[in-house]
């Protein structure tokens, strides 16, 4: 049984982000690997290669204002400079001070 990579593109990757971000809805979050899976498949070796990609284009779409990316329940300050486990989420509105 071989396990035959196919690539992913990019746009593929943001679309399964946005869209699995979206149906899981807003106070609800998505595990990297779980987009990798939804692209990948459920073999390490189909969905393992794809985990950097989505980081990337995580930050991407949370620069834009599409998604957050959350650590212990909050948005990172610096989508560019985290660390450990994070989950992705509908977009944070910001809290305007009174």
């Amino acid at each position: 049984m071989s396990t035959e990579q196919r690539s992913v593109s990019e746009e593929e990757i943001g679309e399964s982000i946005l869209r699995l971000v979206s149906e899981r809805g807003e106070g609800k979050t998505v595990c990297p690997s779980e987009v990798a899976r939804h692209l990948g498949g459920p073999h390490p070796d189909g969905w393992s290669p794809l985990m950097q990609p989505i980081r990337r284009m995580a930050v991407r779409l949370t620069k834009e204002g599409r998604i957050a990316i959350l650590r212990k329940g909050k948005p990172v300050a610096d989508p560019d400079d985290f660390r450990g486990i994070y989950r992705l989420g509908m977009p944070v509105p910001a809290t305007g001070e009174a």
